[in-house]
C-alpha cells in the first residue's frame, strides 16, 4: 500500500492534538473535583475554591491556570448545561430615524413603516428596502436631504445620490451592529457568565448569545435591552482617596464590631487572608500596581491573627490600595487613577462596605466609584476608580453625544492607539476639560472613559486638546484598541437592541438531557460494535477499532475548535459512527465478492478497497454538502448537528479507509488469518434476484396512497403541526408532580392570557406539558417576558409544578426560520441535482434522485401529518425536524449513489455508456440486487443506532429521532424502489421523444 508512512504520520499528529485538546477537560474536572471533595456539599465553599484557583497554575509542565484551562474544556450547549440563549435584534428603522434627525415627514416615516412590515415579512436588506421604498413614495426627493449634516460632511456630501446615501446608511448599520455586540459583550462579561458564546448572525441585524448557567430572564433582559449610556469623567488621584478611604476603614472596623451578625460573618472566614495574598502575589507580577494595604496578610500567620487582622482592616480585607517599594525601601502610593484592586468575588463586598449608610455618609457628594470594566491580563483582579462629580446637577464633564466617530489606529512608531473625532460643541468642552486635567505638569490627571458605569480606560492627559481629534494611547493590542474604537461609537449608538427570540433551559432538564444523551451513546456505540464483530468476524474487530479512532477524532477535533456540543450533536456524533460502518460495509461486501471469485485474501482486500472507493466518495461528498447547507441556513441545534456531521465524515473516510487499510497490510505482513465473515454469514444475500424494475408501478401506487392520505390529513387537522421557532410565540415546558388533564389546562390558562387559548400538549409522560401561546409576543417592553410568566404561574396556581424550559420566537425570526428551512431544502436539491448530473454525465440519473429527494419529503412529512396525535410524543415541525428530513435526504442520497455507481461501474466492464430497452432494466435489477446487502446492512446499523436513541436519548430529541427513524425506512425503500427505477421512465420518455 502506497503512503502507508504518511498515513500513520498523520494519524499520530491528529492523535496528539486530540489528546491534548481533551487533556483540559481532564484537567479541570480534576480541580473540580478536588472543590467537592473539600468543599464537602457547601457550595458556597466549592465556589469559594474554585475562586481561589482561577489564577493558579494547574496544567503540569505547560503551566496553564484553571481558568484558562477552563475556557478549553469541552463546551456543552445549554440543553447539556442549562442556561440562556438569545437572539438581540438590533433596530434598524430607529437607526435610519436617528441618522435623519428624526424628521416629521409623513412619506420618510411611512417608507420606514412599510420597510419595517416587509423585514417582518422575511425581508433580509432593511436599508435597500427602505430606500426603495421612500423612491415609491417621494420620486425625485433626494435622500441627502434627511442624511448630510456637519458632522458626517465627510463621508455624505449635500449633493450626494440616492445609491450613495444607501451605502452610507449600509455602514452605518454594520458599524451599529459591530459597536451593539461590542456593547453587549462587555455587559455579559461583566455579568459573570461562565464561557458566553456570542455570534453575529452574517446578512442580518441579529446577534446570538448563548449563557450557560443563566436562569434570571428578567435581570439578563434588563442588563440586555437597556440603553448604552457613555460618559467622560475627570477622576480623582489615589493620593486625594486614601485618606478618606483609610477612614472607611475604620467606620467599618466600629460599625461591624457593633454588629454581632455582621463580625461573626467578616471574622468568621480566615481564608480571606490567603485569598488577598493571593490577590497581592498576582499584583506583585504587575509593574504597574504591586503590594497591598495589609501586606501581612500574605505571611504566615496563624488563623486566629489572620481573622483579628481581617476584622480590624475589614475594608483591606478585600480591598487593596496599590503600593510599591520606595527607594528608601517604604512603602509608597503608587501615583495614578487606580484607588484600589479586588478580586472579582469581593467587588460586591465592596459595594456592599461603601453602600452602608455610616460610610455613605463619609462620602463627598463630588465622588462615586466605579470599577473597571475587564480584569488585568491574567487575572481576576478588578481596579477601583474614584469619579470627580464637578457639576451640580450631577451628570458627567461630556457625554457620548460629543462624539462624531473613532477609529482604531497606529501611532508613529507603530503602536495601536484610538484615534477619536469630537463634533464642534464636544471639541469645545473637550478642550476645556482637558486643559484643567494637564494644568499641573508635575501632576497630570486622568480622564474615565465609562459605559454602563463601568470604566473602560483612563488615559493620563498629557495636554490642553483642541480642534476635537484627540490620540488615547497606552499598553494597547490591537483588539483592545478596535473595542475601545466601538465603545466610543456607542455613545452616539441610536439602534436599540431588543430580544427577539429567548430559550432557557432549567438545570434538572439539562442534568436529564446529559444523562439521557451519554446512556444512549454508550448503548448505540456497543450495538454497532457487536453487530460488526459477529457480522464480520476478524474484519469486523478491525472495523471496530477504526471506529473507535474516529470517535475519538471526532471530539477531539470538536473540542480543539471550540465547538458547542448540544444534545443533537451527540445524536450528529452517534449517526455519523453509524453511517462511519457504511464505508466498511462497503469495502467488506466488495472484498467477499472477490473471495467468492476465488481470489487470495490480500488480493481480495487490495481489489475491494479500489473497487469500494467511487461510492464511498460519491456518498460522503452528497452527505458533506447537506451539512455544510445545514451549517448555513441552519442555527442553534441544527448548526450543532451539522457541524458534528461535517467533522464526522471527514473523520471516518479517514479512519474507516485509510486507518482500516493500514492495519490489514500490518495483519496480513504478520501472517494473521483475516476473515471477512462466519458460518452464519457466509452466504448471505447471496443468489437474490428480486425484479425491483418490474413491479415499480406497484411502489409507485404505494407511495401515491400515503402522500394522498397525509395531504387528507393536512387539512383535516387545519395544516402542519408547527412548532413556536415556526410561527413564533412563547412556549413553557412546565413538570407537574402528578399527571395533569391538558384540557383542564386550557381552561385555566384562557383567561389569565386575555382570552386567548393556548396550546396545552402532553410532553413524554402525563406529568409533563409543553404550552405555547402567542400571547403579548409582538409587545417588545422589556417587562413583557415577567408578564407573561407571571400570567401561566396565575393560571398554574393550586398545583405543583417546575417550569424546566421556556421559548420564545418573535414572528420576525419565525418567519426567517421558514425561509431558511425552504432554501435549505431547495438548495440541496439543487446541488444534488449538479453533483450526480456531474459524476454520472446523464440528467436523468441526477432528475431521477431529485425526484426520489421530494418524494421522501412529501413521505416524511405525510406520515407525520397522519401520526399525530397518535403517538404519545409531540410530532412538531421545527428547525430539529429540517435537520431530520436534509439528513433522510443525505440517506436517500448515499443509497442511489451506491446503487449508481454499480451501474456505470457495469457499463464500463461492458464497454458501453449507456443501454436500452431490457437491457437496461436487467442492468439496474442486477446493480440493486448486487448491493442490496450493503443497503440492508447499512440502514439495519443507521436504524438500529436511532433506535437506541429514540428509547433512551430523552424528550428532547424524540420527535428529532422519529423523524430519523421514519426517514431510514423511508429513505432504504425510496432508494430501492423508486429513484433508481425512475431512471427507467425518464429514459423511456426521452427515448420516444
Amino acid at each position: 500500500m502506497q503512503g502507508k508512512g504518511f498515513i500513520k504520520f498523520i494519524a499520530i499528529v491528529l492523535a496528539i492534538v486530540c489528546a491534548y485538546a481533551l487533556s483540559f477537560t481532564l484537567v479541570a474536572s480534576k480541580v473540580e473535583k478536588d472543590a467537592k471533595n473539600a468543599a464537602k456539599g457547601d457550595l458556597a465553599k466549592e465556589k469559594a475554591y474554585l475562586d481561589s484557583m482561577s489564577t493558579v497554575k494547574v496544567y503540569p509542565v505547560v503551566g496553564f491556570t484553571y481558568q484558562e484551562v477552563k475556557a478549553k474544556e469541552i463546551n456543552l450547549g445549554l440543553d447539556l448545561k442549562g442556561g440562556m440563549n438569545v437572539t438581540m435584534e438590533i433596530s434598524l428603522a430607529e437607526l435610519v430615524k436617528s441618522l435623519a434627525g428624526n424628521p416629521t415627514d409623513a412619506n420618510f416615516n411611512k417608507a420606514i413603516q412599510n420597510a419595517q412590515i416587509q423585514l417582518n415579512a422575511g425581508g433580509k436588506d432593511y436599508i435597500k428596502i427602505f430606500v426603495d421604498e421612500f423612491e415609491k413614495l417621494s420620486p425625485g426627493v433626494k435622500l441627502a436631504d434627511y442624511f448630510s449634516n456637519q458632522d458626517n460632511a465627510s463621508q455624505l456630501k449635500p449633493s450626494a445620490s440616492n445609491s450613495d446615501v444607501e451605502s452610507f446608511l449600509e455602514k452605518e448599520a454594520t458599524s451599529a451592529i459591530d459597536r451593539s455586540f461590542t456593547v453587549l459583550r462587555s455587559r455579559i462579561d461583566g455579568f459573570g457568565v461562565v464561557s458566553p458564546n456570542m455570534q453575529k448572525q452574517e446578512g442580518s441585524n441579529r446577534i446570538l448569545i448563548e449563557m450557560p448557567g443563566v436562569q434570571d430572564k428578567e435581570r439578563i433582559a434588563k442588563l440586555l435591552q437597556g440603553s448604552a449610556e457613555l460618559q467622560f469623567w475627570q477622576v480623582y488621584q489615589v493620593q486625594e482617596v486614601a485618606p478618606l478611604l483609610e477612614n472607611i476603614n475604620k467606620i467599618l472596623a466600629a460599625t461591624l464590631k457593633a454588629d454581632a451578625p455582621a463580625a461573626k460573618d467578616t471574622t468568621a472566614a480566615p481564608a480571606a487572608g490567603g485569598k488577598l495574598a493571593g490577590l497581592e502575589k498576582a499584583a506583585a507580577k504587575d509593574t504597574t500596581a504591586k503590594g497591598g494595604k495589609l501586606a501581612g496578610l500574605g505571611k504566615k500567620d496563624s488563623s486566629a491573627v489572620k481573622a483579628e487582622l481581617i476584622k480590624s482592616n475589614p475594608l483591606y480585607a478585600v480591598l487593596n490600595l496599590p503600593i510599591y517599594q520606595g527607594q528608601n525601601g517604604q512603602q509608597q502610593l503608587m501615583p495614578g487613577a487606580v484607588v484600589g484592586m479586588s478580586l472579582q468575588k469581593d467587588t460586591a463586598k465592596v459595594n456592599a462596605y461603601l453602600k452602608l449608610p455610616e460610610v455613605a455618609a463619609s462620602i463627598p457628594s463630588t465622588m462615586k466609584f466605579m470599577w473597571s470594566v475587564k480584569p488585568r491580563e491574567g487575572s481576576k483582579i478588578f481596579e477601583l476608580y474614584a469619579i470627580k462629580v464637578v457639576s451640580a446637577d450631577g451628570k458627567p464633564d461630556l457625554g457620548g453625544e460629543a462624539i462624531s466617530d473613532s477609529r482604531a489606529d497606529f501611532d508613529q512608531k507603530g503602536k495601536p492607539e484610538v484615534t477619536m473625532y469630537m463634533t464642534s460643541e464636544g471639541s469645545a468642552k473637550w478642550k476645556k476639560i482637558t486643559a484643567e486635567a494637564a494644568a499641573d505638569p508635575n501632576n497630570k490627571k486622568s480622564i474615565a472613559i465609562v459605559l454602563d458605569n463601568q470604566v473602560y480606560s483612563a488615559p493620563t492627559v498629557q495636554n490642553e486638546i483642541a480642534g476635537g481629534v484627540s490620540s488615547i494611547t497606552g499598553n494597547f493590542t490591537q483588539a483592545d484598541t478596535k473595542d475601545l474604537s466601538n465603545i466610543l461609537k456607542a455613545g452616539k449608538l441610536p439602534a436599540p437592541a431588543r430580544i427577539a427570540g429567548s430559550y432557557v433551559v432549567g438545570p434538572t432538564l439539562g442534568a436529564q438531557a446529559i444523562h439521557d444523551g451519554l446512556i444512549s451513546f454508550v448503548i448505540a456505540f456497543i450495538v454497532i460494535l457487536i453487530f460488526m464483530a459477529l457480522y464480520y468476524h476478524r474484519a469486523g474487530w478491525v472495523a471496530n477499532f477504526a471506529l473507535l479512532i474516529n470517535l475519538f477524532f471526532i471530539i477531539g477535533i470538536l473540542v480543539s475548535l471550540g465547538a458547542v456540543l448540544t444534545l443533537p450533536g451527540i445524536a450528529g456524533i452517534v449517526l455519523t459512527i453509524g453511517l462511519s460502518v457504511d464505508a466498511n460495509i462497503l469495502i467488506f461486501e466488495r472484498v467477499r465478492e472477490e473471495l467468492a471469485h476465488g481470489k487470495n485474501t490480500a488480493s481480495a482486500i487490495k481489489e475491494g478497497f479500489k473497487h469500494a472507493m467511487p461510492s464511498i466518495i460519491d456518498s460522503n461528498v452528497t452527505l458533506f454538502i447537506l451539512g455544510a447547507i445545514l451549517y448555513v441556513f441552519g442555527s442553534g441545534p441544527v448548526q450543532g448537528f451539522a457541524t458534528t456531521l461535517c467533522i464526522g465524515i471527514l473523520s471516518s473516510l479517514f479512519a474507516a479507509v485509510a486507518i482500516s487499510r493500514v492495519v490489514f497490510e500490518s495483519l496480513l505482513n504478520r501472517k494473521i488469518d483475516v476473515s471477512f465473515d462466519n458460518n452464519i454469514t457466509r452466504n448471505a444475500f447471496k443468489n437474490i434476484s428480486f425484479n425491483f424494475v418490474g413491479r415499480r408501478k406497484i411502489y409507485y401506487v404505494i407511495s401515491t396512497i400515503i402522500i394522498i392520505a397525509g395531504i387528507g390529513m393536512y387539512f383535516k387537522n387545519g395544516g402542519l403541526n408547527l412548532g413556536v421557532d415556526f410561527k413564533g410565540g412563547r412556549t413553557y415546558l412546565v413538570h407537574f408532580d402528578k399527571a395533569v388533564n391538558t384540557e383542564d389546562l386550557k381552561t385555566k390558562l384562557n383567561p389569565v392570557f386575555g382570552n386567548e387559548t393556548p396550546e396545552v400538549k402532553t410532553a413524554g409522560e402525563d406529568s409533563q406539558v409543553k404550552i405555547t401561546t402567542t400571547f403579548h409576543i409582538e409587545d417588545q417592553d422589556i417587562k413583557t417576558d415577567k408578564v407573561v410568566e407571571d400570567a401561566l404561574n396565575k393560571g398554574l396556581a393550586g398545583s405543583k409544578y417546575e417550569i424546566v424550559s421556556s421559548q420564545k420566537v418573535t414572528p420576525i425570526i419565525a418567519s426567517d426560520i421558514v425561509n431558511g428551512a425552504f432554501y435549505a431544502v431547495l438548495i440541496s436539491c439543487l446541488f444534488m441535482f449538479i453533483y450526480i448530473v456531474v459524476r454520472f454525465k446523464k440528467w436523468q440519473y441526477g432528475l431521477g434522485a431529485v425526484i426520489a429527494l421530494f418524494h421522501d419529503v412529501l413521505m416524511v412529512l405525510s406520515f407525520y401529518t397522519i401520526l399525530d396525535g397518535i403517538m404519545p410524543f409531540s410530532l412538531e415541525i421545527g428547525q430539529d425536524f429540517i435537520a431530520a428530513i436534509l439528513t433522510v435526504m443525505g440517506y436517500t442520497m448515499t443509497e442511489t449513489v451506491v446503487v449508481f455507481d454499480r451501474i456505470r461501474e457495469k457499463l464500463k466492464e461492458s464497454g458501453k455508456e449507456d443501454l436500452h430497452g431490457e437491457a437496461r432494466n436487467n442492468l439496474i435489477n442486477f446493480a440493486l440486487n448486487s448491493t442490496l446487502s450493503r443497503t440492508i446492512l447499512t440502514s439495519l446499523t443507521v436504524f438500529f443506532v436511532l433506535l437506541v436513541i429514540f428509547v433512551f436519548g430523552g424528550d428532547s430529541i424524540r420527535g428529532f429521532i422519529f423523524a430519523l427513524l421514519i426517514g431510514r425506512i423511508i429513505g432504504t425503500y425510496s432508494s430501492l424502489c423508486i429513484s433508481t427505477p425512475i431512471v427507467i421512465d425518464l429514459g423511456s420518455s426521452a427515448e420516444k421523444k
